[in-house]
């Protein structure tokens, strides 16, 4: 069905409902990069491409021939630059109903029980890590600790974190209703905002957070202040008689 025509174009409502598939999924990749170090890059490749259209435009011989070779490999540097972003987008596409209902029961577990360890920890003065997996695997960072696999408990947790222990050092990632690993390294946060203000411990939480969707629980050895890092920003201040509350709220997410 045509829409309406100018001259030899016609417009119908397959190019109306190609427009706007097209328009969205533009605004969901602003959307995505706003606010991080990559909305940088997009404006900066926003102006290569501006410089190549205005090159082929004039037939500036030189010009579009470099552009043509760096194109053959630009796709694979886009890819790299944009991994953590790209990863994103591909968890939320490969979530169903069905696999949320299931991943609600298993957060149930893991809300239980982190909330039950980090209480603890607190209480005793001990410090603590610990990474909920969400859509976004932790493989990478879980092969940098020890393997473990043991089901999830919030016994097995403090005695983790009890100071002098093998495992205490480093972070315990948490996926589904199992510990997956333990003294496990994250990368640290290089946000200017957080640099002066926080330990190791924080700065790996955040450092976790901004690089996937994992909700991460700090407990301060010196302060033993709980926060909870998600999607590179650090909570704190947290009550312990609210703590359960506000993990759930993050872990619904």
């Amino acid at each position: 069905m045509t829409l309406f025509t100018y001259d030899f174009i016609r417009f119908g409502l397959k190019d109306l409902f190609d427009v706007i598939l097209v328009s969205f999924i533009i605004y969901q990749a602003f959307k995505l990069v706003k606010g991080t170090r990559s909305a940088q890059i997009i404006v900066g490749l926003a102006f290569i491409t501006g410089v190549a259209f205005i090159a082929y435009w004039l037939q500036l011989e030189g010009l579009t021939w470099l552009f043509s070779k760096l194109a053959t490999f630009g796709l694979i540097v886009l890819v790299i630059v944009f991994q953590p972003e790209l990863r994103s987008v591909l968890a939320h596409l490969g979530q169903s109903r069905l696999l949320r209902r299931f991943v609600m029961l298993e957060r149930r577990k893991s809300l239980e029980e982190v909330s039950r360890a980090a209480i603890r920890l607190s209480e005793i003065g001990c410090g603590a890590l610990i990474v909920i997996e969400r859509r976004t695997g932790l493989r990478n960072f879980a092969e940098t600790g020890k393997t473990m696999n043991a089901e999830l408990s919030s016994e097995l947790l403090v005695t983790l974190f009890t100071p002098y222990t093998p495992l205490h050092d480093g972070a315990v990632i948490v996926s589904g209703e199992y510990i997956t690993a333990a003294a496990a390294s994250l990368p640290l946060t290089t946000n200017p905002r957080y640099r002066k203000l926080y330990g190791m411990r924080h700065k790996a939480a955040i450092g976790v957070s901004e690089v996937s969707d994992a909700v991460v629980v700090v407990v301060s050895e010196e302060t033993s202040e709980i926060s909870i890092a998600y999607n590179g920003e650090l909570i704190t201040g947290i009550n312990k008689t609210e703590f359960r509350d506000i993990l759930a709220k993050y872990l619904e997410k």
